[in-house]
């Protein structure tokens, strides 16, 4: 059972920054939407992808939330794909909500750089616990 999985949730910039799920939670907490899970776990992706072509991440992250996404349930796959297209375009798209990671991290009092190496870092962080494949 995949004990956790890091969004860019706790950033500010999802619905849910980084969601820790973990089997023994308490019981009155509330289980997250997996499909929203799957749509932000896609747009993350996108996300990465863009920083990635920007130079301010590795390859490294983006194949390790494409491990992640590949451990959640499956979602609707075309708006997990639109997502994932918005996210790679530098956009946050979840849930009917979009903003540009731009605008969002200056809303936040950062940049696009830390941010992507703040999500890359969380990322990056839990990738050795994933299962090969």
């Amino acid at each position: 059972m995949i004990r956790k999985i890091a969004l860019a949730v706790s950033l500010g910039l999802l619905p849910a920054a980084v969601v820790a799920q973990d089997a023994a939670a308490p019981a009155e907490a509330a289980p997250a939407d997996p499909g929203v899970t799957y749509e932000a776990a896609r747009n993350q992706l996108g996300i990465l992808q863009y920083c990635q072509e920007q130079g301010f991440t590795g390859a490294e992250a983006v194949e390790a939330q494409g491990q992640l996404v590949a451990l959640l349930p499956e979602g609707d796959d075309a708006v997990g794909s639109a997502a994932e297209q918005k996210g790679a375009e530098g956009t946050v798209s979840v849930g009917g909500t979009e903003v540009s990671l731009a605008q969002a991290v200056e809303e936040r009092g950062s940049t696009v750089e830390a941010t992507c190496q703040q999500i890359e870092a969380a990322v990056n962080e839990i990738a050795p616990t994933l299962p090969a494949g």
